[in-house]
């Protein structure tokens, strides 16, 4: 099993908004490219959450090459629609795990 981990800190201003459109926009669209059989999101539990809350989602793949379908075929335009959509209100960054 492959993870491909995203995690983000999204601004407070817009963090509602953003929890709303990712579990009924982006995630969908992550999961309608079949390249992955699951996923999971989680928040990040920090004390101080003053610049921002910290979200972690995996999405589940049974093979590399399924991964690497997403990232070659669809990964760059909902990355792309993301980051105009909350421009400076982010930040993230990405983890490849495999389960042993």
């Amino acid at each position: 099993m492959i993870v491909y981990s995203v995690t983000v800190k999204i601004d407070l201003d817009v963090h509602v908004e953003w929890l709303s459109w990712m579990k009924n926009k982006h995630i969908p669209d992550v999961m309608k490219t079949n390249k992955f059989v699951g996923h999971k999101m989680y928040k990040v539990l920090v004390e101080d959450e003053t610049q921002g809350i910290t979200y972690n989602i995996q999405y589940s793949a049974n093979a590399m090459s399924d991964y690497f379908d997403y990232l070659n075929d669809y990964a760059e335009v909902l990355q792309v629609e993301h980051g105009l959509k909350y421009k400076d209100k982010f930040v993230a960054f990405r983890t490849l795990l495999k389960e042993v």
